[in-house]
């Protein structure tokens, strides 16, 4: 079959999902290449907030890998950009010199962010927001001064991500307040409320004047004469459509490129999809119309009429700060409209519906957003909504007459109600999907149409609608399934491996009658170390059930390289011991070198076939490996204490080190990490650890479950011990307690967040003979696995395939 050329320039969401609906349509129709600028796989870039705040990895938010790409018989080409289209003689010239020749040309060249041209402007540590290198370069810079200029919706969420990362955060915003294009005064000042108590400080009416450094950027001044001294900044002022290429050809340009209602530009050959995109004079930059316009434009490319894409009613919601917010359509007000508020102060909760002429225009919600999703469809739909007007501020259910059985509401939904906002995946979609394919899980679902597959806001409502089609009940289980290989969940399988003294993954698998063969890449990692955790004397450790940075004992990075990173006992170095770092780095030509938020000394750009030689050389000068890629204790990170600080009670450095030498190299659930600060001044931030001590003129303060992740938390206060001996058996205990109840994967505040604290108080303050038993068997355990993974290769106590293979299991788990 002779196909016809389909050359896509661009491979973001709006490319892909064209591609995707293109398929689907028609798989034969179309020889397919896709010319992406970055060097990776496509991803989702919604997602790259989760990546800087640290809840997800890159990994996670792939969304077209190469097993994709030849799974589906599209070319992807990757690292080149198109430098030249001659649309006459049907040929694009890359910036690798090939030249490339097309019968239908698709330009998804997306948008750029706009930076304001200020003096200074283009210092380095000057950021954007826009890819996952501007994110690789926050997540570089660590625990710094960052400002953040631009309180819009990307604004914030590069603010929360950096803020999550440690950094000290400022956003300064031009306007009287933030996010105004989505937020009415009212939600805005809840908005920056909130922010504020998570640390990030906003600073409203902000115009900038002038980036200012010698070499780099130190400070910012405003035109009020304000400063701000600061270690980087992010422009995360706007975007604007990328139409260069679109110019260079002759395309008809505006704003944006052109495009008709199929998404058709001037060239009746050339197509242009996503964020480059003018249509009826609107420029979109949310994820639904982009995806709108594409199954549009995948109508048009195979051969199917429609009435084409008509526009898109807006809708917003902020996913990554911690906070519920929503707003959609117009909620400027103005002559003949009137507003509908609801508000909770008690709960932090407010609600403002703009009507005008019986027709719902605008909504704006914080705080409590379940029915955004109701009031978004009333106003795409221009609904009258003059039999509820006067109970439509309390919800869907209030309007509806309060059904008894809830799922009612969302069974009453209409085919055309969008379900999945980062998707655009409406209730009918989710419903044929149901019945044609037989679907009876959410992971069906988000498999099938993609529906909760981003942000997951929409899991509630993609749950029900299993239950009320798929005649499923999915209740929430205390103890869910650890995967789809099992029925039983964590906490069952605990239990069955101590309660049988099964000591391997293929007796669990047998004695609890797994579904699979061999497990899946969720299962046995849990598996291995709940059997590690129940029979430190026996078990052996599978290294093919570890993560291939568990088994490479270094982190990957993007590019294939590892990155080392050498332990320092509570921070403590030496000469020699960073001479031999600094030989190491020039022997193998490491390219960077980089002090970490834990007070250690990260190597990173190390080729894989390098680690032994890099580590037989850092082991020959004393240094051992710091298990940066662990499930298991990560770092103490301490301040000089008393031995050097003039506010120092106690020796905080010398119990740091105490403490690691007696914890490194546990396996835990999850990593852990540990601050002892000596003082209450808490310079090296004790009460953000999994555990920290805060020394005190009477001892030692124990503290544990805190976060500095995606939701910073503050520790809870244990108890106070007098001596260093108790602190570290205290320290040990509770290390040792969460080892054997939490679930794998659970970090210590989610383990409390399960168990409660009167249960953690009881186990380590009600019963000492409990706690000294745990403590025992902490040391037991560390008798076995207290050892440099490094060392033991080199010694052959480590079988080399362990470190060879080829991963059998995703990159990493954090």
């Amino acid at each position: 079959m002779n196909r016809e050329k389909l050359l896509v320039v661009g491979a973001g969401m709006a490319a892909m999902r064209a591609i995707e609906e293109l398929i689907a349509r028609a798989p034969d129709a179309y020889a397919i290449t896709v010319i992406g600028a970055e060097p990776r796989a496509a991803y989702n870039r919604i997602l790259l907030s989760p990546v800087l705040s640290g809840e997800k990895t890159f990994a996670d938010i792939v969304t077209h890998d190469d097993d994709w790409f030849a799974a589906n018989g599209v070319t992807y080409v990757s690292g080149v950009s198109v430098t030249d289209v001659d649309r006459a003689g049907r040929t694009a010239t890359l910036s690798d010199g090939r030249t490339l020749e097309w019968d239908r040309l698709l330009l998804a060249t997306g948008s750029d962010p706009i930076v304001i041209p200020v003096p200074g402007h283009d210092l380095p540590g000057v950021l954007a927001y826009r890819d996952l290198d501007d994110v690789d370069a926050m997540i570089a810079a660590g625990a710094c001064r960052a400002l953040v200029i631009g309180g819009g919706l990307l604004g914030l969420e590069a603010a929360a991500g950096l803020a999550a990362r440690g950094a000290t955060t400022t956003v300064l915003h031009l306007m009287p307040w933030v996010m105004e294009r989505q937020l009415d005064e009212s939600a805005g000042a809840l908005l920056k409320a909130d922010l504020e108590a998570k640390g990030v400080e906003v600073v409203l009416k902000a115009d900038t004047a002038q980036i200012e450094g010698q070499g780099k950027v130190e400070r910012v001044i405003l035109k009020d004469g304000r400063a701000f001294e600061v270690d980087i900044v992010v422009m995360a002022v706007g975007i604007r459509p990328n139409t260069a290429l679109a110019k260079a050809m002759g395309l008809e340009v505006e704003r944006g490129i052109v495009v008709d209602d199929f998404m058709t530009t001037s060239d009746p050959a050339v197509f242009a999809v996503g964020e480059c995109v003018q249509h009826r004079g609107v420029c979109y930059g949310l994820v639904a119309p982009l995806y709108e316009s594409a199954k549009t434009l995948a109508d048009r490319l195979a051969g199917i009429e429609t009435g084409g894409y008509l526009g898109s009613a807006l809708s917003t919601r902020l996913k990554v700060t911690g906070v519920d917010l929503f707003s959609a359509g117009d909620f400027t007000g103005g002559e003949g409209t009137e507003d509908l508020v609801f508000r909770d102060a008690g709960r932090n909760v407010y609600k403002r519906l703009v009507v005008k002429d019986d027709v719902l225009i605008g909504a704006v919600m914080y705080g409590e957003c379940a029915d955004g999703g109701w009031y978004f469809d009333l106003i795409r739909d221009g609904a009258d909504i003059s039999d509820i007007r006067d109970v439509m501020i309390f919800g869907r259910a209030y309007a509806d007459g309060a059904p008894a059985d809830p799922k009612a509401a969302v069974a009453a939904l209409p085919d055309a109600a969008e379900i999945c906002g980062c998707n655009g995946v409406r209730k009918g979609t989710i419903v044929q999907a149901i019945a044609e394919k037989g679907l009876t899980t959410l992971d069906d679902v988000k498999a099938h149409t993609k529906a909760s597959a981003s942000c997951g806001t929409c899991a509630g409502l993609a749950t029900t609608l299993l239950e009320v089609y798929a005649g499923v009940e999915l209740e929430v289980s205390a103890d869910p399934p650890i995967c789809t290989c099992t029925i039983h969940g964590h906490d069952h399988v605990r239990k069955e491996i101590a309660a049988r003294g099964l000591k391997s993954i293929p007796e669990v698998m047998q004695a609890l009658e797994w579904k699979t063969p061999d497990g899946c890449h969720v299962c046995r990692p849990a598996l291995n170390y709940y059997l590690l955790c129940a029979w430190p004397e026996d078990e052996v450790d599978d290294a093919q059930s570890r993560f291939i940075n568990e088994r490479a004992h270094a982190n990957i990075q993007k590019d294939g390289t590892y990155s080392v990173v050498p332990r320092m006992w509570g921070g403590l170095t030496t000469p020699n011991e960073l001479r031999a770092i600094a030989d190491v780095a020039d022997k193998f030509k490491i390219p960077t070198v980089k002090v970490t938020g834990g007070q250690r000394i990260d190597l990173l750009g190390v080729k894989k076939e390098d680690l032994p030689a890099v580590w037989a050389d850092l082991n020959a000068a004393g240094l051992v490996s710091g298990h940066a890629y662990s499930k298991g204790l990560r770092t103490v990170k301490t301040c000089v204490g008393s031995e050097w600080c003039r506010f120092g009670t106690q020796d905080s450095t010398g119990l740091g080190v105490k403490l690691e030498r007696l914890l490194w190299g546990s396996w835990t659930p999850h990593k852990v990490k540990l601050g002892v600060s000596g003082c209450p001044r808490n310079c090296a931030e004790a009460t953000i650890k999994d555990v920290g001590v805060v020394c005190v003129d009477s001892g030692y303060e124990i503290h544990y479950a805190g976060a500095a992740g995606l939701h910073v938390k503050e520790t809870v206060k244990l108890c106070t011990v007098a001596t260093e001996e108790e602190a570290l058996e205290y320290c040990a205990a509770l290390i040792q307690i969460y080892r054997e109840d939490a679930r794998y994967l659970d970090r210590i505040v989610k383990w409390v967040d399960r168990v409660g604290h009167d249960y953690v108080k009881q186990r380590m303050l009600d019963d000492p003979d409990g706690r000294k038993a745990a403590y025992d068997r902490f040391l037991l355990s560390q008798k076995q696995f207290q050892k440099d993974p490094w060392a033991e290769r080199a010694a052959g106590a480590v079988a080399k395939t362990d470190f060879e293979m080829i991963p059998a299991l995703p990159l990493a788990v954090e």
